[in-house]
């Protein structure tokens, strides 16, 4: 079973920056999506950015312009770059991949990651 390990969350002060990465614990077979989801007390779940296949890139409105997604396809890693943090980023920030693991998984899954915290505070 592919695991999603998540690092780079913690504490930052409005207008810093931090860097979430997030690796499979193996190879998956063929990865059609990677991104970035979040959800805040209280609220629901909500698309932060995503990259597909052909590098496509979809970001939420309210991280536009100020958060940056990369994947590296052999890796399977995807990373997210967010700069001039707000205190409304304040979030779990989880770690998504939607592909096949192997090539006798005709079906594609979600992979989802434990989650790491942002805090955006001063």
């Amino acid at each position: 079973q592919v695991q999603l390990v998540e690092s780079g969350g913690g504490l930052v002060q409005p207008g810093g920056s931090l860097r979430l990465s997030c690796s499979a614990s193996r190879t998956i077979f063929a990865v059609y999506a990677m991104g970035w989801y979040r959800q805040a007390p209280g609220k629901q779940r909500e698309l932060v950015a995503r990259v597909t296949t052909d590098s496509t890139d979809e970001y939420a409105d309210s991280v536009k312009g100020r958060f940056t997604i990369s994947r590296d396809n052999a890796k399977n890693t995807v990373n997210l770059q967010m700069n001039s943090l707000k205190p409304e980023d304040t979030a779990v920030y989880t770690c998504h991949i939607y592909g096949r693991e192997s090539a006798a998984t005709l079906v594609p899954k979600n992979y989802w990651g434990q989650g790491t915290q942002v805090t955006v505070s001063s």
